[in-house]
């Protein structure tokens, strides 16, 4: 007996088929929807519900997105440009990274998981590159403001963001703030010049 509670959102009612004419409007209707569901219910959540959530056929999401990993790609590739743009100031810190990660805290565990489970994957490596080449310039700012130590390096910040979402994504809405806080209390002193 299945365990999933039914999707509490009724579908959107399917749209005429307008043929070519709909197909951007469809790709961006399937990726919020499929970032929605992976918010709520996480990334193994069925490829016919982000269908319907998005109010097209399976077909369509097919066409645009052959696998799986496809769809999640380019929902993590907006998230990688929000937090691109978060930190894009020459002010913004890892502090500003972690906050913007803990704003996204369950789609980025949903991203961490896709990064670990398909590491090899051309299209999933790119996202990867994305988000290192974003905490190494981070890293940069912050080592030459003295505030993180020459022992941390990327590695450190993709384990350290890591382990901040998926311990987010699990803690209760409640409670979240208070666990962000003391997650970021154990970086900084992990983190502090030695």
């Amino acid at each position: 007996m299945s365990t999933r509670r039914p999707d509490p959102t009724p579908p959107r009612r399917p749209a005429p088929n307008r043929g070519p004419a709909a197909a951007a409007g469809n790709r961006r209707a399937l990726i919020s929807a499929a970032r929605e569901l992976y918010a709520a219910e996480g990334f193994d959540v069925p490829l016919s519900a982000i269908a319907r959530r998005a109010g097209v056929g399976q077909g369509s999401l097919y066409r645009h997105f052959p696998e799986r990993v496809d769809l999640a790609v380019a929902v993590f590739d907006e998230n990688i440009g929000e937090l691109e743009r978060a930190v894009a100031a020459p002010e913004r810190t890892l502090s500003d990274l972690i906050d913007a990660i803990v704003a996204q805290a369950m789609t980025s565990t949903a991203l961490i998981r896709l990064l670990g489970d398909h590491r090899d994957d051309p299209r999933v490596r790119t996202i990867g590159t994305r988000f290192d080449a974003l905490a190494a310039r981070l890293l940069e700012r912050e080592k030459a403001a003295g505030h993180v130590g020459d022992h941390i390096d990327v590695v450190d910040v993709a384990l350290a963001t890591g382990m901040l979402a998926t311990e987010i994504a699990r803690t209760a809405p409640a409670e979240r703030d208070e666990v962000a806080a003391r997650i970021r209390a154990l970086f900084r002193i992990a983190f502090a010049p030695r």
